[in-house]
């Protein structure tokens, strides 16, 4: 990602997040990065398609480190991120849940740092929300957290598709360049190889059930997080479900 798209959409994470900025600011400020982060990344892989057509050895590797607690439902978080914008990400079923999980992330270079940085800002995000909410009192704080972070999670990459459905139409409108769709999808290819090669035993997780009254005030919540700054599976083990 350039420096100058990178400062501009740090800059609305910081607007957005700030205290002082009301509702309708901060919404009008994810509203702008959302697009920004989705057009940099429909036009890169528009751009990197016109150079030369991509291949698997374009796929990258990364690890990360999704900390507890709440540590299920953080990696569900990346997964979801990860999904919409090209990259799958592979949760090792090794340790304990609280002390978190490895994870690795396959996609093309610039498809990861936006991940990356998604990931990280909707991380504080999330836990800056939480630490402001209380409960009702007659439900636990886990229960409600677990269920907040769902409708967080699901909020989110609905206004990721959103955002990357309209860079992909306005791309193609433009008409300077191949078929957005087909780039994608050759991409998406090449990123599901290269996972099926490292991991030949993914197993994908039994849907979650969501319990708690946390979940509206999660969606709430993913309707007003910054989004400007996936598969996920077990390695043995299972994939995180929606």
């Amino acid at each position: 990602m350039s420096d100058g798209m990178l400062d501009k959409i740090r800059k609305l994470l910081a607007q957005a997040e700030d205290p002082a900025c009301t509702p309708a600011e901060a919404e009008a400020f994810n509203q702008r990065a959302a697009d920004l982060i989705a057009k940099y990344g429909i036009d890169k892989a528009l751009l990197d398609a016109a150079k030369a057509p991509a291949t698997k050895e374009d796929v990258d590797r990364r690890k990360i480190h999704v900390p507890g607690p709440y540590a299920w439902e953080k990696s569900a978080l990346l997964y979801n991120i990860g999904e919409p914008l090209n990259v799958h990400t592979v949760r090792h079923n090794n340790g304990r849940r609280s002390d978190g999980y490895k994870v690795s992330m396959f996609g093309f270079p610039s498809d990861l740092e936006r991940v990356e940085l998604l990931f990280t800002s909707l991380l504080v995000q999330a836990s800056h929300s939480l630490a402001t909410i209380q409960p009702p009192p007659w439900e636990s704080t886990v229960s409600y957290r677990k269920a907040w972070m769902w409708g967080f999670i699901n909020t989110v990459k609905a206004r990721l598709v959103a955002a990357e459905s309209r860079a992909a139409r306005e791309a193609d409108e433009r008409g300077d360049g191949p078929s957005t769709a087909l780039v994608l999808a050759d991409r998406k290819t090449l990123v599901d190889r290269r996972v099926e090669e490292a991991f030949t035993d993914l197993k994908r997780s039994k849907s979650v059930t969501v319990k708690g009254s946390g979940y509206r005030d999660g969606q709430a919540a993913g309707q007003r997080a910054d989004l400007g700054g996936s598969r996920l599976g077990q390695a043995p083990g299972a994939a995180i479900g929606r």
